[in-house]
């Protein structure tokens, strides 16, 4: 039952509006002058005021202008009374915060209609309060899921490059959101081999990002994913080819066990001889830059991850010479798109070629630049990460 306090020094006045409302079911509270209405208001929490504008000590407005200061009735709803007709009083009512206004003398119908309908407004906005209020909770919250989300995944991302006296590495990594879906390593498996790996899941957000960290934990350097239980001649586990790793993950991660995909570019380097083999997994193929200039792609793979087995997946085997470099990299940067036209694949082996002949570090600094003043400094759409490798020894 809702609960409305009418204001008037006028004891006819209020009765009459008593009777008038009592009849609709309402909760009655009365006073006789403006300077007792915050307290009531206070104490009572009323639904609705009915304020009379001519009051001797406080009048209406000068009570409006209180209530509304106040931020415990600021949100109470006033319809002022007044026997004048003028619309420059009736501005200036609405103007101090007042929500309608009704003329004496009364018409029955009319109060009983404006006051059911500043109610049913008054409930509507508690309402929308509520909701934007229950909204704000949740998105705090969705926030610290993000952050504690990225947190984690970005403990999964090397803090700095391995020290190597035959290989550099370097690269950029920025995610669209709080958190997204890319995720790379490089691992220095013993002294004789390296993994590089980059993945890129489907999606944004806390569930992408919790995905890149399932799979990070399962490509641990000695975990089972990358390692067999059989020994070599040496007495070390044998490390699985590519095309094995993609097996592996094709069949722990099918599509619905997380209702996601991703594409990945797996790479293997003998450090001895040079020898890179790899496999992609509906991955943008990483690119090789020689040192002559000459340009190559690494096409070798098969279909993303979580598809099941559509396809095998090929492998590819190559050589590495001194200051040769290896770029890997998600779609992210050939899919940044300015209006509707793309950075695309040949714009970024233009830049490659380009930053041939500066440091590593450098050359990944200007490509992820060129990026950004082609989209015009636009926020991406999507995760951009580089990772490049340069064979020195």
């Amino acid at each position: 039952m809702e609960t409305i306090l009418i204001v008037d020094d006028s004891k006819e006045s209020r009765t009459l509006l008593s009777l008038i409302l009592k009849k609709e079911g309402f909760n009655l509270l009365e006073a006789n002058d403006g300077s007792q209405v915050p307290a009531i208001c206070r104490q009572q929490q009323p639904d609705l005021i009915l304020l009379d504008i001519l009051m001797p000590g406080m009048d209406g407005y000068e009570t409006c202008r209180e209530l509304k200061a106040a931020s415990e009735t600021e949100n109470i709803p006033v319809i002022f009374l007044s026997a004048k007709d003028d619309a420059t009083d009736k501005v200036k009512g609405l103007v101090l915060g007042a929500v309608d206004y009704i003329t004496k003398p009364y018409d029955k119908a009319e109060v009983v209609a404006r006051v059911k309908t500043q109610l049913k407004i008054h409930a509507l906005t508690e309402e929308l309060f509520e909701s934007n209020r229950i909204l704000q909770v949740k998105q705090a919250k969705l926030e610290e899921d993000l952050a504690a989300a990225a947190h984690i995944q970005n403990a999964l991302i090397p803090v700095a490059p391995p020290e190597l006296n035959d290989f550099a590495f370097s690269w950029q990594f920025i995610p669209s959101d709080l958190s997204g879906g890319d995720i790379f390593n490089i691992h220095v498996i013993d002294e004789q081999t390296l993994v590089v790996y980059l993945i890129d899941v489907s999606g944004h957000g806390v569930p992408a990002a919790m995905v890149t960290v399932s799979i990070a934990q399962s490509l641990q350097p000695y975990g089972r994913l990358i390692l067999r239980k059989d020994a070599t001649q040496s007495g070390s586990p044998a490390i699985r080819s590519p095309s094995e790793v993609l097996r592996k993950l094709n069949e722990e991660y099918p599509l619905e066990r997380f209702d996601k995909y991703f594409t990945i570019s797996y790479v293997i380097i003998e450090r001895v001889t040079g020898i890179i083999r790899y496999s992609n997994a509906g991955h943008p193929p990483p690119l090789l830059l020689r040192a002559s200039g000459a340009l190559e792609q690494l096409d070798a793979g098969g279909p993303m991850i979580g598809l099941g087995d559509l396809l095998p997946f090929e492998e590819g085997k190559l050589h590495l010479a001194r200051g040769d470099r290896l770029f890997l990299h998600t779609d992210g940067i050939t899919e940044h798109c300015r209006g509707e036209e793309f950075f695309g694949s040949k714009r970024l082996q233009a830049e490659l070629t380009r930053t041939q002949d500066i440091p590593l570090d450098k050359a990944c600094e200007t490509i992820v630049g060129q990026l950004h003043n082609f989209g015009n400094g636009l926020k991406p759409l999507d995760d951009i990460t580089l990772v490049a490798l340069e064979c020195t020894g």
